[in-house]
């Protein structure tokens, strides 16, 4: 295969927040290793968060410094740009004199998260390849006729899904127009080595409430919001000798709810603490002794096939994950290292099952990994459905 020129286009500076950042580096980076000339480019519309003003700011301040640094550690300090589309639109960083070029001429450009809106700057893309990394939402929104989704997605020509069900039997989801790949996130092993857990909680790294984004399909509302799941689940904590413990945002969560969850059994850690760098995230996720965690109702009763990149990081780590069953299992197996539930009785029965060999759960989640999450390997594939 000979080198191709690609980029990809994110929002990690514009929502610093660590997940986002492993979400788009390990894809960019995962391409170069692959030996492609490989820039990483963002330019959207919307304000940027600041973490220490803990707002949306009309500033550049937090945001360029932010992707330079987290740029820098995953080696890519020559090949990144950032333009600042809700102002001056001024492109900052080592690629900004070749940015536009490179939108327009790459043989791929692949916006990951179908986040950015590139036609409303005017800015001019070759083939624009969409990386759904969350499905379900824009697919039904499409499919609704929804004006903002659609003008979204017409702008791109494929389409690349985490949603490795959609367009299988027992999954509704109509797939998005000029789908080629489904594939499921790619994971730069080597960054994910580490020692044994020091820790004995089961953790996860969530938000607790989510306004919007829930969708109307066939009768049904399917929502966004991952409370609704824990809530099914509410009485775990109770049913294991186990502490799980759900790292979030706290300042977002009501006294109510979070008096309600520690009556319950479950401890609390506040993520801010740190989510707001990709390696103080990677040692939380090192020092867990396992995953605990659900997913969207979206993707629960909707079959997507949809598996969490966070849960990914954890296999990578050696860590066991007990997840809630999207339909993954027909894709990655699940009974050692990896667990699917439904209800309760499945996830404690899970917890009991790592806890009573845990050494044999640790390995077997590694070695999931290897097979179904490597970069290199599932990128690789990605690029031949694409015909690159």
């Amino acid at each position: 295969m000979k080198p191709l020129r690609l980029v990809v286009v994110g929002t990690l500076a514009n929502d610093p927040y660590a997940g986002m950042a492993w979400m788009k580096m390990q894809v960019a980076v995962g391409l170069r290793r692959l030996g492609h000339d490989v820039h990483y480019l963002e330019t959207t519309s919307s304000w940027p968060y600041d973490p220490i003003r803990q707002a949306r700011v009309c500033s550049s301040d937090y945001a360029v410094p932010y992707l330079a640094r987290v740029a820098e550690r995953f080696g890519m300090s020559d090949r990144w740009a950032y333009r600042r589309s809700y102002s001056d639109k001024a492109w900052f960083g080592p690629s900004r004199d070749k940015a536009e070029e490179l939108l327009a001429h790459a043989d791929a450009v692949f916006n990951v998260a179908v986040c950015t809106r590139l036609a409303e700057e005017g800015l001019k893309v070759g083939r624009l390849v969409g990386f759904g990394t969350d499905p379900v939402y824009q697919e039904i929104a499409f499919a609704n006729g929804q004006e903002d989704i659609v003008t979204l997605i017409d702008e791109h020509d494929e389409f690349v899904t985490y949603g490795e069900n959609i367009g299988n039997g027992d999954c509704p989801v109509p797939p998005l127009p000029g789908l080629r790949s489904r594939t499921r996130q790619p994971v730069l092993l080597d960054l994910w080595d580490g020692p044994p857990p020091s820790r004995e909680e089961f953790t996860t790294v969530c938000n607790w409430k989510h306004t919007g984004h829930d969708v109307a399909f066939e009768g049904e509302t399917y929502y966004w919001s991952k409370d609704r799941e824990f809530l099914k689940f509410i009485d775990l904590p109770g049913r294991v000798d186990q502490p799980i413990e759900l790292a979030m945002g706290l300042i977002q969560v009501s006294d109510e709810d979070r008096s309600m969850l520690e009556s319950h059994g479950w401890r609390l850690a506040d993520a801010h603490e740190f989510t707001t760098d990709p390696w103080s995230y990677r040692d939380y996720l090192l020092d867990s002794r396992a995953e605990f965690t659900v997913a969207k109702d979206q993707n629960v009763r909707l079959r997507s096939g949809w598996f969490s990149e966070r849960s990914a990081l954890y296999l990578a780590s050696g860590r066991p994950v007990v997840t809630q069953d999207t339909g993954f299992g027909r894709f990655v197996p699940t009974g050692e290292g990896l667990f699917a539930f439904n209800t309760t009785e499945e996830a404690a029965a899970a917890v009991e099952e790592i806890n009573a060999d845990y050494e044999r759960h640790s390995e077997a989640a590694r070695a999931i990994a290897e097979e179904f999450f490597c970069a290199e390997t599932n990128l690789a594939s990605v690029l031949v459905d694409l015909g690159l």
